[in-house]
């Protein structure tokens, strides 16, 4: 029921999906009236689906608070059909905070340690598609949260886009080791120095968000979803630009006609949603984020991210990947604990003599 056109946009997306993988079942929470209508124009989808109705839905505008305190919604029934195991993952075009909130109350974090879900996001560079976290979760991060980040990023990376030991890059505004604020510097300190087995690059700058030079780029949720919203309005403003162009003139749009499969190519590549549907790393259960304006199509890529995570080692890979990180952080902890006693016995030593 979510996004800016509920049914008419995420009932054909699902339809598009079947097309391709005719083994998955969906449900469909919401309106049964409104679903149903849709439904009968995709026979296929009908008997592969089952609605699960409820007159209640979360507005796209709604306060988290105030879609936490409701029952029986679309949104929190769609999630509860995870946490029960009777879905493999919920996608939703709908309102991002109400998401994020009862996501995690509903199916707590994958971790005591792990204080709200990363929303991460595949990013289009020039050789295929790189991961950006944490793209609006979390508004700031310490070196901890960022380190945490890179480990959910790889396993990410790995299940959906099959790369077995993804590059990592810190973003930053610099590549050298002095540059950017506190908590930076300590996450790239530990992940240069880390016995995790990640594929640590360094820090990285914002040019290579589409050049491609890391598989895997970590930040916090603020500085993530700046750099997002201006990609995406960057490439909206180059489509225009060039559609002005090719109308400016005769042979301009002749120039048009012959270059039209190439830049037919280019706009696929940089459309939003072709790489629409960001997970919620980090709970236990599989959640993704639709954009709300998406179409059939990009809602369509948005479940794939699930079924791609569902028919993988995603969340064991996490769950083991964060539980090394917390045991080399106690052993760490210990070291240190036994090199200041170490040294205050020396030093009483020395006073004593």
């Amino acid at each position: 029921m979510g996004g800016d056109h509920g049914p008419a946009v995420t009932v054909c997306g699902a339809a598009l999906l079947l097309d391709e993988h005719p083994a998955v079942f969906f449900q469909l929470h919401g309106d049964e009236a409104r679903i149903n209508a849709e439904l009968a124009r995709l026979p296929k989808l009908k008997a592969r689906s089952v609605v699960i109705h409820t007159d209640q839905c979360v507005a796209m505008d709604e306060k988290p608070a105030q879609a936490i305190r409701r029952r029986n919604t679309s949104l929190s029934n769609a999630i509860h059909a995870v946490k029960s195991g009777e879905a493999r993952a919920v996608i939703s075009a709908g309102n991002t905070g109400a998401l994020m909130a009862l996501s995690k109350m509903i199916l707590r974090m994958m971790t005591d340690d792990l204080e709200r879900p990363a929303i991460g996001c595949s990013w289009p560079n020039k050789t295929g598609f790189g991961t950006v976290l944490d793209v609006g979760a979390n508004v700031t991060s310490d070196a901890r949260q960022l380190i945490e980040f890179a480990l959910m990023g790889a396993a990410f990376h790995r299940a959906v886009h099959g790369v077995k030991k993804p590059s990592i890059g810190l973003l930053n505004v610099g590549s050298e080791d002095v540059k950017g604020h506190e908590e930076v510097r300590e996450a790239h300190k530990l992940l240069r120095e880390n016995t995790l087995g990640l594929n640590y690059h360094g820090f990285v700058e914002g040019t290579d968000l589409c050049a491609g030079t890391v598989d895997v780029t970590v930040t916090d949720g603020f500085t993530g979803n700046v750099a997002l919203k201006t990609a995406e309005g960057t490439a909206r403003f180059i489509k225009d630009l060039l559609k002005d162009a090719f109308k400016s003139g005769a042979m301009a749009m002749l120039g048009a006609v012959l270059a039209g499969s190439a830049l037919k190519a280019m706009a696929k590549r940089i459309d939003p949603g072709a790489s629409n549907g960001g997970p919620l790393l980090g709970l236990k259960g599989i959640v993704i984020k639709s954009h709300g304006g998406a179409d059939a199509r990009a809602f369509s890529n948005a479940i794939r991210v699930g079924l791609s995570l569902a028919t993988s080692g995603y969340e064991r890979d996490i769950v083991d990947s964060l539980a090394q990180f917390s045991q080399s952080l106690t052993a760490e902890a210990g070291l240190d604990a036994d090199l200041k006693e170490t040294s205050a016995a020396v030093t009483a030593g020395d006073k004593v003599n």
